[in-house]
């Protein structure tokens, strides 16, 4: 399976790159959607009998269906219960993260976790969570392993934490939120589908890795975690702040996308 996000994509540095509707996101679907087959072709090269691509960007309709590689399957749309990583609860070895970036709060290009706005931070029992480490867990807990990792070079690097047995490829180095020293794509294909060759190899379920888990999320302003905590089980835990607990990865993000959603609703303008 390959969960793939837009931002972390080969070019994109900025936000009309990734905005449904505009012209440069129409220039950049293109490039989104040829990541994915340079991934899908090196999947199918290292064996992969079955390879289905999860569109996990905003409105989830990027991906060019027509130019996708034939052997693919897509998963397009919105809403799903497991949002960018639908599917992993099916007959899942391995997943790729492609095109993704570093979370909240971090340095990276078009870093943020779930909101482009808003959140400033998140944590997953403690330890500061992009949407990859959260994604890794949920996967971890239907056994499936993060077999590689495409995005900016702060991506890469937040990857080895959450994933340190994984392939990685940097398609560009970040200078700043907004500025990327990019490289071409017919060299970031290469480089995409060799590691997706390469990580074939550690793909096979696991033990599943089922427990407890605690989200806290922080906000940019007093009136987003008051409205995210009206959500019973989520309590305001500092001004800014809010936390939940679930008894799985399965049930904490989907409390998740809705203390985001709210959140999100909350944004009042050029305020917020």
């Amino acid at each position: 399976m390959i969960s793939a996000d837009m931002e972390g994509a080969t070019g994109v540095t900025w936000a009309a790159d990734v905005a449904p509707g505009t012209e440069q996101w129409q220039r950049f679907r293109r490039m989104f959607t040829g990541d994915v087959n340079a991934c899908v072709s090196g999947l199918f090269a290292g064996g992969a009998v079955d390879v289905l691509v999860n569109e996990a960007h905003d409105s989830q309709r990027n991906l060019l269906l027509e130019d996708l590689d034939v052997r693919a399957r897509m998963l397009t749309g919105r809403h799903k219960p497991l949002s960018m990583m639908q599917g992993i609860d099916g007959d899942v070895d391995g997943v790729v993260f492609l095109g993704y970036h570093a979370g909240a709060g971090c340095d990276g290009v078009l870093a943020h976790t779930y909101l482009a706005n808003s959140i400033t931070g998140v944590w997953l029992d403690g330890t500061p969570a992009s949407e990859g480490r959260l994604n890794a867990a949920l996967a971890a807990e239907y056994g499936v392993p993060v077999i590689s990792v495409t995005g900016d070079d702060r991506a890469c690097a937040d990857a080895a934490e959450y994933a340190p047995d994984s392939h990685r490829v940097a398609v560009k180095e970040c200078v700043s939120r907004y500025a990327a020293i990019c490289t071409p794509p017919e060299r970031t294909a290469a480089w995409i589908s060799g590691a997706a060759r390469a990580a074939t190899a550690l793909a096979g379920r696991g033990e599943p890795a089922v427990g407890p888990h605690r989200i806290e999320v922080e906000f940019d302003a007093t009136h987003l975690a008051q409205a995210a905590a009206v959500v019973p089980t989520v309590e305001q835990v500092a001004i800014r702040r809010v936390g939940f607990d679930a008894v799985n990865m399965t049930e904490a993000m989907k409390a998740f996308k809705v203390v985001t959603a709210i959140a999100s609703g909350a944004v009042e303008g050029i305020y917020g």
